[in-house]
């Protein structure tokens, strides 16, 4: 184990990796993404320490330039969500292009379904932001889920906070794009925006879609062409369906637009856009307070995550493990009271070992 881990050291200066994080390099922002993504152990120490050093500097990096200003909104983090065919990279590669015009640094982060099978993933999104991906004002990174259900992976909100340590002011995360469950999104982001496609259902539908409760702002796509008329008819339900809708969470008295678009033609991206600038200076120290709670709740899920992580490592758990998982199969034993009994003979173990 230790050998293990002195090889993992010795293969990753994670002082050097975060300082270059730090100085922008994007080949290092690379590295340092697969290492938080990294489910080995010794990776997952080394992460630990490389995010809070990423951390720390970049907050002295801001106090250097304006003291206080660490405490503010020096960054954004934008969810861009919606259903299949929506035209999400679409949108992304527009809006990006929109954005490093205007003199921002985008970082995109998809994110894509794993198969339940192989576990493997396309990681396609990319391919679809071609320009995207080698604007030098721009980074994309594709991200399997792994599992992981809300529409994100698991080392999403990790992979934020090294784009936003190597300096990209706006942080862009591309959800998988399955229409309902999506909202782990908005529990990492400032503003949550979802894409429809034309003629996505009459009202009652809209109101059926939990995803639909925690937009910020909507924006109707491919409207140009022959579907003009048609995402305006979209539209106009939509605006008549959120008027039903309790708004989610302290959002004062913002009410979610409803916006028409087009990835082709470009129109109504810079719209779009206006709308969301809109929206963060009338909430921002609502935004402010709400990072806070991010935190805080990343925290307390990154704890029950270890927790399974510790108690799949422990040889004696395992085996425990297995003998109680026998009697759940045969109906001996309730799997929520198995649960509990798994769980205190492994804190009991943790203690007597401390």
């Amino acid at each position: 184990m230790l050998r293990r881990t002195i090889a993992a050291r010795a293969a990753i200066d994670v002082k050097d990796l975060s300082r270059r994080v730090v100085a922008g390099e994007r080949r290092a922002v690379s590295r340092a993404i697969t290492l938080v993504e990294s489910t080995n152990a010794d990776h997952r120490r080394l992460a630990d320490e490389m995010l809070q050093l990423v951390a720390s500097q970049f907050m002295d990096k801001l106090e250097a330039k304006e003291p206080g200003s660490s405490k503010k909104l020096n960054t954004f983090r934008l969810a861009v969500s919606g259903p299949p065919g929506a035209g999400k990279s679409c949108f992304i590669e527009a809006l990006g292009k929109h954005l490093t015009d205007k003199g921002h640094r985008v970082a995109v982060l998809t994110v894509d379904p794993s198969s339940t099978i192989s576990g493997g993933s396309l990681l396609g999104d990319k391919t679809r932001m071609d320009g995207l991906s080698v604007n030098p004002n721009a980074y994309v990174r594709p991200s399997p889920t792994r599992g992981c259900l809300g529409g994100v992976a698991e080392a999403t909100y990790d992979a934020i906070q090294l784009c936003e340590g190597a300096g990209f002011d706006t942080c862009v995360v591309e959800t998988v794009g399955v229409g309902q469950s999506e909202v782990d999104a908005r529990k990492m982001t400032d503003c949550f925006l979802l894409l429809l496609p034309p003629a996505n259902g009459d009202e009652l539908q809209g109101i059926k879609k939990g995803i639909v409760e925690v937009a910020d702002i909507v924006a109707i796509t491919k409207a140009d062409g022959s579907t003009e008329r048609l995402a305006k008819a979209t539209q106009a339900e939509y605006r008549k369906a959120l008027q039903l809708i309790r708004p989610y969470g302290k959002t004062g008295d913002w009410k979610p637009p409803v916006i028409t678009c087009s990835a082709v033609t470009k129109k109504g991206i810079d719209e779009v856009w206006a709308v969301v600038e809109e929206f963060v200076v009338k909430q921002e120290p609502l935004l402010i307070e709400r990072r806070r709670g991010h935190r805080v709740e990343k925290m307390w899920e990154s704890v029950q995550k270890e927790i399974t992580r510790r108690l799949s490592r422990d040889p004696a758990m395992r085996e425990r493990a297995s003998s109680t998982q026998q009697g759940v199969l045969d109906g001996l034993i309730a799997p929520r009271l198995a649960a509990s009994n798994i769980l205190e003979t492994w804190l009991h173990a943790e203690a007597k070992a401390s």
